[in-house]
């Protein structure tokens, strides 16, 4: 159980990560929003090593090999918003995507899940059953997640650190989309 509890925050981590920046994002976050964005990255965190524990050896090599590039382009994507918005300043405030809602949602739902679907082929290859660790990640990323928000809109509503604040959960995004990439050894692949 503590060994299942330790891995769901380690992969709980991208989801906090990333709820802050939507909270900064965001900077008034309704029970609504906190809501969507938890149930959403709780429900993907869940499935996810569920469908890998599914597929097993079958569909491992398959997805091997560009995972954390699926990853990275779905963070670089929302990142590269999230700063356009913050070098455009206060006049796009009113603009701004909502996270919570849509394709920007799905996209970061399924970006910082990817680990898991890895944890669960992991898991599928020493004979450990899913379904209380799926349970339990999920949960734990749904915590991490309404904390996160609510954390973001604190950050975000200090008018002085809102624009940096911004800025700064862009290029959060990016560096867990790059440190994805250096956990699947493709930087290292691409400066030999």
């Amino acid at each position: 159980m503590i060994n299942t509890l330790a891995l769901a925050v380690a992969l709980a981590m991208d989801a906090f990560a990333v709820s802050i920046a939507s909270g900064v994002s965001l900077r008034t976050v309704s029970a609504r929003q906190t809501f969507r964005l938890a149930w959403h990255f709780g429900l993907f965190q869940a499935m996810m090593p569920v469908i890998g524990w599914s597929a097993g050896f079958t569909v491992r090599s398959r997805i091997e090999a560009y995972d954390h590039w699926v990853a990275f382009a779905l963070l670089a994507f929302v990142a590269q918003g999230m700063l356009r918005s913050a070098f455009k300043g206060e006049s796009v405030e009113a603009d701004a995507k909502d996270p919570t809602k849509g394709m920007t949602m799905v996209m970061l739902s399924v970006a910082t899940s990817i680990d898991a679907l890895a944890v669960g082929l992991s898991l599928s290859m020493i004979n450990v059953s899913i379904w209380t660790p799926a349970l339990i990640i999920g949960l734990v990323a749904g915590v991490f997640t309404t904390v996160g928000m609510h954390l973001g809109k604190m950050i975000g509503n200090m008018a002085q650190l809102s624009r940096w604040a911004e800025m700064t959960g862009g290029i959060v995004l990016l560096a867990i989309g790059v440190n994805i990439l250096s956990e699947h050894g493709a930087l290292a692949a691409l400066f030999r």
